[in-house]
């Protein structure tokens, strides 16, 4: 390799392996969720199963991130507000992955979700339940995730009381897993799925495909757009819609709120995602401002998953 060439550059990156506590495992992932937009760190965790071969560190999570570059000042200074200033001591390893982020979301289990079993195509289909394949990706939504899951559960229990959307927006989709599970529950609606970063379109399109759901702007179809929260002309042509989807991060959810609203019908429900929640409180206000109720609530760990309505006229 010549010496001119960047470890970025030939595709190198390096891994960061620790044992911290449940506490600091889950408040570092959550810094990471609220810092996605600008850090090049992707960092995951998993509890050590207890066996005769670690039983001293069992009850410990271990933290696995992984950084395009070899570590520097810039990493230093991130880990250190993951860790409120005491970040652990990182074991450093030199990789050369394909892709990543996708690697570190490689392996992972099958979930459940409400309705839904939620597995990559290394697994097998569950007998009972909504199945959805979402491969490992360079998007967000794989159904790992706390908040991911629980739109999913949102959106069955809608299903369960009876609610029958016909216009769906989901906005800031990542992997499209959440459009593809409205459609699979509710087969006749209309829906729209956007994100604001590029690389989400391939990927929405082949989970789609991967999925059994049809692309393109009709009832049962999905149509995906790349836009910064509703500004895409398809997003407002589509409007108002009786369910809008939102799991992105509480400071967006709070802006958007306004938007929001005028892109919901009286009656409309209003799932919102990417929230702690020690953010719920400012979050749910920013919605009752616009006369939003709120409906339903389901916590997960530390993320709250919120159902508001648009009161009928």
């Amino acid at each position: 390799m010549s010496a001119d060439i960047t470890a970025e550059e030939a595709g190198i990156s390096w891994k960061l392996t620790a044992l911290v506590d449940r506490t600091a495992a889950e408040a570092a992932l959550a810094a990471s969720v609220e810092d996605a937009w600008d850090s090049d760190l992707v960092m995951s965790a998993h509890e050590v199963e207890a066996d005769r071969y670690d039983p001293i560190n069992a009850g410990l999570w271990r933290i696995e991130a992984w950084y395009p570059r070899k570590p520097d000042a810039a990493l230093r200074a991130t880990l250190d507000t993951m860790f409120d200033g005491n970040p652990p001591d990182f074991a450093l390893e030199k990789v050369e992955p394909e892709d990543w982020v996708t690697i570190s979301q490689q392996a992972v289990e099958p979930v459940r979700a409400g309705p839904f079993h939620i597995r990559t195509p290394d697994h097998a289909a569950a007998p009972e339940g909504i199945d959805l394949v979402i491969p490992a990706s360079r998007a967000f939504g794989t159904g790992q995730h706390e908040t991911t899951a629980g739109c999913l559960a949102m959106l069955g229990w809608l299903r369960a009381r009876g609610v029958h959307p016909r216009d769906i927006a989901d906005i800031g989709t990542g992997t499209g897993l959440l459009a593809i599970g409205a459609l699979k529950l509710f087969p006749t609606a209309n829906v729209i799925a956007s994100d604001i970063d590029p690389v989400c379109d391939e990927i929405v399109r082949e989970n789609a495909r991967g999925n059994a759901v049809p692309l393109g702007q009709r009832p049962g179809a999905l149509h995906y757009v790349t836009a910064p929260g509703m500004d895409d002309p398809a997003l407002r042509a589509r409007a108002p819609y009786d369910l809008l989807i939102a799991n992105i991060l509480a400071g967006p959810l709070i802006t958007l709120a306004p938007d929001f609203a005028r892109a919901v019908q009286p009656g409309a429900h209003v799932v919102l995602a990417g929230l702690l929640t020690t953010q719920e409180a400012r979050v749910t206000r920013a919605y009752l401002q616009q006369g939003l109720r709120r409906e339903h609530r389901i916590v997960d760990g530390d993320w709250s998953i919120l159902c508001l309505r648009m009161p009928a006229r």
